[in-house]
């Protein structure tokens, strides 16, 4: 890697941390040269604007923690373990969550929401994103004989994710696990009601 791609990638890096825990809002371009070590001149021989910064770290943020969550559904051989694996990516969101910040598609979207379009945008691609791989597990687990056959991919899907963000808002606002440990150990008790037959997952909810 060139030196200047170098240098792009490290100005990325370090503005998606500042982003992910100040908001864009609360970003200013010297917290970004204070955090990143280049001078102003520096920051904008990579990047016109402060908008195109902010847009190139929500996409390494985003990208960062979607890897983790494919690498946690990986380790899953049932549909509902793959399900409950992105759960555990934030199982521990107070204290080692993926991502320094908590949830890049869910900070940017609360911030964003009325306030930059861009990245609003992106954070709504991110959710269609996991809720499509959700959907497609779902439907992979009702051929597979492990779902019912009326189960409704589509809700379970919104249903799941609306729990995973929902632990990961409670747990940071509160500084305790146990909103998302609930949401873990209620979810896998309704798969289980979804289920034709027993699973084995890892219930790593009880580590805590």
């Amino acid at each position: 890697m060139k030196k200047g791609d170098r240098t792009r990638e490290h100005i990325i890096m370090k503005s998606a941390e500042i982003f992910n825990q100040r908001g864009y809002a609360g970003t200013s371009l010297n917290d970004i040269i204070a955090d990143s070590g280049i001078k102003k001149g520096g920051i904008y021989r990579h990047f016109a604007s402060k908008d195109e910064i902010a847009l190139e770290a929500y996409n390494y943020a985003a990208s960062l923690v979607g890897r983790k969550f494919a690498e946690a559904v990986d380790q899953e051989q049932s549909a509902s373990g793959k399900l409950i694996a992105f759960f555990r990516v934030y199982e521990d969101v107070v204290n080692d969550p993926p991502f320094i910040g908590g949830c890049p598609m869910q900070n940017t979207a609360v911030e964003s929401d009325d306030t930059h379009s861009e990245l609003r945008d992106r954070a709504r691609q991110g959710l269609h994103t996991f809720l499509d791989i959700m959907k497609s597990i779902i439907r992979d687990g009702i051929k597979a004989g492990e779902f019912k056959g009326d189960l409704d991919s589509d809700a379970l899907a919104s249903f799941a994710f609306s729990l995973l963000e929902g632990g990961i808002l409670l747990s940071k606002l509160d500084g305790d696990n146990k909103h998302m440990l609930m949401n873990i150990s209620i979810f896998s008790s309704y798969l289980q009601q979804c289920c034709l037959k027993t699973f084995s997952f890892k219930e790593t909810h009880k580590r805590h």
